[in-house]
C-alpha cells in the first residue's frame, strides 16, 4: 500500500437523477427527502457514503485491505471479532494482554484500519456490547461528507402503478390487477461537499494515496454498478477537487465551496430543468488562494 495522503482536500459533487427516487424517506412513505422550507431536494450522506462502499466492494471483492466493514448480511460482531483473533486476545487472557501491552487498544484498531478500506476512509464505532463485548475502539475518519442539496427546488410526483400478477388465490377470486404508488423526481441536480483531512489520516487511520484514488474513482462511479428502476437515471456529472499544498491547509473550505457556481443558463425562463446541460458549472479561480489547486474531473 503506498504511503499516508499529506495533503489537505476539499471537493465539490454534482450529480443528478431523471425519474427517479435517489433518497427515500422511510418515515414518509419512502417519498424522496426534501426541505420542507426551500423544497430543495436532499440525499444523505449515509446513502452516499453506502454507494462508494458497494463500489468498492465490487471492484476489490474483498482484496487484503480493502474489505467493507458496514455491508449486507454481516454482523458487525463477527468483523470485529476477526481482529480479536488475528490479535490472540480471548476474554480470559484480555486483562492480561493489556497489561503486557499498554497500546493494545491501538493495535485493535490499527488492525481493522489497515484491513477494512471504510474504516480507513469514513471511521466506525466498534464496540458493540453483547455477551463478549468486543470493543475494538472508534475511529474518526479523514474522508468526510455532507448533505447534497439540490441546486434548484423539486417536485417530488406520485405515479401510480399497477400489476397483473395477483398475490392470492383469494384475492384473484375478487380482482384482476393490484395497484401500487411510487415516487419520482422528473430531473434533479444535487451538490455534495466532501472534506479529507490529512492530519486525521497520518494520526489514526493511514488513509494513502492510494486510497484516495480509489475514493475518487469511486465517487465518479458510485451509480454505475448500482442502477434500479426506483432509482431512475442516476450519474455523477463532475467531480471538483481542491487539492491544498499542505497537511492543514491554506485556505477555508467555504471560500473554495463558494468558488462554484452551478447556474441556470437560461436565467429568466420559467420552465424548469430537465437535463444537465440546462445549467453551466464555473469555478472563479480568481478567489482561489495561493497554495491550493483545483481540478475538475468527469
Amino acid at each position: 500500500m503506498s504511503e499516508t495522503i499529506k495533503n489537505r482536500y476539499e471537493f465539490v459533487i454534482l450529480f443528478d437523477v431523471e425519474n427517479g427516487n435517489p433518497n427515500g424517506d422511510p418515515d414518509a412513505g419512502n417519498m424522496p427527502r426534501t426541505d420542507p422550507e426551500t423544497g430543495l431536494g436532499i440525499v444523505t450522506d449515509v446513502c452516499l457514503k453506502r454507494k462508494i462502499r458497494n463500489y468498492v466492494e465490487t471492484v476489490k471483492e474483498d482484496s487484503t485491505g480493502y474489505r467493507i466493514y458496514v455491508k449486507d448480511n454481516v454482523p458487525l460482531n463477527r468483523s470485529d471479532a476477526e481482529a480479536y483473533a488475528a490479535l490472540d486476545i480471548t476474554e480470559k487472557n484480555l486483562k492480561d494482554k493489556k497489561k503486557a501491552n499498554p497500546n493494545l487498544d491501538g493495535d485493535i484498531r490499527n488492525w481493522m484500519c489497515a484491513n477494512f478500506f471504510d474504516i480507513r476512509t469514513f471511521g466506525a464505532v466498534m464496540t458493540t456490547f453483547t455477551k463478549a463485548a468486543l470493543n475494538c475502539g472508534q475511529v474518526r475518519g479523514p474522508v468526510q461528507l455532507g448533505f447534497a442539496r439540490s441546486v434548484e427546488p423539486v417536485v417530488p410526483q406520485e405515479v401510480t402503478i399497477t400489476r397483473i400478477a395477483i398475490t392470492t388465490e383469494a384475492d384473484a377470486e375478487r380482482k384482476n390487477t393490484e395497484m401500487g404508488r411510487k415516487y419520482i423526481i422528473p430531473y434533479g441536480l444535487y451538490r455534495c461537499e466532501g472534506y479529507v483531512s490529512a492530519n486525521l489520516a497520518r494520526k489514526t487511520t493511514g488513509f494513502s494515496e492510494d486510497d484516495l484514488e480509489l475514493l475518487w474513482n469511486a465517487i465518479l462511479n458510485m451509480f454505475e454498478y448500482d442502477h434500479s428502476a426506483a432509482r431512475g437515471k442516476m450519474a455523477v456529472r463532475s467531480l471538483i477537487i481542491f487539492k491544498h499544498d499542505s497537511e492543514l491547509g491554506c485556505a477555508p473550505a467555504y471560500k473554495l465551496f463558494e468558488a462554484v457556481k452551478v447556474e441556470r443558463k437560461d436565467k429568466d425562463t420559467a420552465v424548469p430543468a430537465r437535463c444537465y446541460q440546462d445549467y453551466t458549472v464555473t469555478v472563479d479561480k480568481t478567489v482561489i488562494p495561493e497554495g491550493v489547486h483545483c481540478e475538475m474531473r468527469d
